[in-house]
């Protein structure tokens, strides 16, 4: 593991044009919003993206979509970006959709090696259309493939120079999922200590991770922001 000046120094001869990018980010919470910004800057395209979702307009992932960079994308919900929808209507942008919970336990099926696994999740609904099924104890399940990406991009709250990472609230969603089915995980982490992390606290272990980046400070996008009347 390395520690790079900066996102687009860390993403430097990794990237290229054609390749499975896993991204990590539950909306826009958890996002590794240095490194997606480094990615767009890169102008590499034809780009399939594994994400939960795509962030919205202008932000998050959404950024991708406006550069023309992505091909296809793998992921569970999509409802916040209107340019998804235009692109996705217009056959610009191939997509697949997942269940949320099969497309985390594809990441991390990707990540532990696993090729594939069965589920009753989708059974009998387009999610399942031209994929092998077996009856198991006389329930039809649906074989999905697990997820193995070429770059995987997440965002931490804590690392140490090992690379291990810590994840503040939400954003332990899908960043240690994507952080395990990259061939090469790329970090960026708000604090990145010189001591070791205390083994207890560790989430996603060093030895998913190559290169590591300190997260430029910036304020939080969130996609809706709500106040309960006192």
């Amino acid at each position: 593991m390395k520690l790079y000046p900066s996102a687009a120094e860390a993403l430097a001869e990794v990237v290229r044009d054609g390749q499975v990018i896993a991204v990590g980010g539950f909306g826009l919470s958890g996002n590794p919003t240095d490194l997606i910004e480094a990615l767009r800057d890169t102008g590499v395209k034809d780009l399939t993206i594994v994400s939960n979702n795509m962030g919205v307009d202008g932000k998050g992932l959404g950024i991708l979509l406006e550069a023309g960079q992505v091909r296809k994308v793998v992921a569970s919900y999509v409802g916040e970006n209107k340019l998804f929808a235009q692109q996705f209507l217009a056959g610009e942008l191939d997509v697949e959709f997942a269940p949320q919970g099969t497309l985390a336990e594809r990441m991390r099926a990707g990540g532990a090696g696993i090729a594939g696994f069965y589920t009753r999740t989708g059974v009998g609904t387009p999610v399942a259309e031209g994929k092998p099924t077996m009856d198991f104890d006389g329930v039809e399940h649906v074989l999905e493939r697990g997820i193995v990406a070429d770059v995987a991009l997440v965002k931490a709250h804590r690392a140490d120079i090992a690379g291990n990472l810590r994840y503040r609230f939400t954003a332990r969603n899908f960043n240690p999922l994507a952080a395990m089915c990259g061939r090469v995980t790329v970090a960026e982490a708000e604090v990145v200590d010189n001591a070791p992390l205390d083994p207890d606290t560790i989430e996603t272990p060093g030895v998913f991770v190559q290169r590591l980046v300190t997260s430029a400070p910036r304020v939080k996008d969130i996609e809706q922001r709500t106040v309960r009347s006192a």
